[in-house]
């Protein structure tokens, strides 16, 4: 009788639990590739894929798409944007809910030189921890916040904090009408304090570069801060040509021929 009472129990206790809790999670990583290859995700791509998650352009085109991921600023953003209007490149600043509030002034810049804004969430908490209706809140709070500082700012890409994600955070995310983006490029370039110098971060692109490549930087390090003027140069010098996500979302919804890219 016990027995059946412990089983009981477990069975009530199961029912009661949130069925998004139980959901694996992964953690965004791959295989570097050499000889200007794009990585090996291996698993990774058939989930991204069945909820239109992006992590290159993997046409074989010489496009490249700068991202950067601000958490908070460090004094680097100013610099990195005088550099892509210099350069006349285009790119995505994925924003949590501290930089919008801290710095708008610094947001309203970054639209009104045609750069793209990203979801990073409001609070970097990990997506696959939270039920649907944390992550629908975490979501849509940054969204508003970037609506505060600029009315007519569209928001549809988001990048899960730390490139943590499950099936469930894709297809939540899909639901609220947004695309998650990886990437294709990244290197440890985070730690303030623990800078090798521009031509770290210089190296680092270079040596993994590949066409569509997604690159992920940090706007906190004065290495990358350093090393972009070069690292755009440089790629522009191999004849790769820089992109927005909107142009890939383009290119992926319409034949190449309709839209001449």
């Amino acid at each position: 009788m016990q027995k059946l009472y412990v089983i009981l129990l477990i069975g009530v206790i199961s029912a009661l639990m949130p069925l998004e809790i139980s959901a694996a999670s992964y953690g965004w990583g791959y295989k570097k590739a050499t000889d200007h290859q794009p990585p090996e995700v291996g698993k990774y791509k058939a989930i991204l894929d069945k909820y239109n998650s992006i992590y290159l352009d993997p046409s074989g085109d010489k496009h490249v798409y700068l991202t950067f991921d601000n958490g908070y600023e460090a004094g680097f953003t100013e610099q990195i944007l005088d550099v892509l209007k210099k350069e006349n490149v285009p790119a995505t600043f994925f924003l949590t809910g501290h930089y919008v509030e801290d710095k708008p002034d610094l947001v309203k810049r970054m639209l009104k030189e045609g750069h793209i804004i990203g979801n990073h969430s409001d609070t970097h908490r990990d997506f696959t921890k939270l039920s649907k209706e944390e992550l629908k809140e975490d979501i849509e709070i940054l969204t508003n916040k970037l609506k505060k500082v600029d009315k007519d700012a569209v928001v549809q890409y988001v990048r899960p904090p730390k490139g943590t994600f499950n099936e469930q955070s894709l297809q939540w995310a899909n639901e609220l009408g947004y695309t998650h983006v990886f990437w294709s490029l990244a290197f440890v370039d985070w730690n303030e304090g623990q800078e090798k110098g521009w031509e770290y971060a210089y190296n680092q692109v270079i040596d993994q570069i590949h066409p569509g490549a997604i690159i992920l930087m940090h706007t906190v390090s004065e290495d990358n801060a350093d090393g972009l003027a070069p690292i755009i140069k440089e790629l522009k010098k191999q004849g790769y040509k820089f992109k927005s996500l909107d142009d890939l979302m383009l290119k992926n919804l319409l034949p190449k021929e309709v839209i001449g890219l």
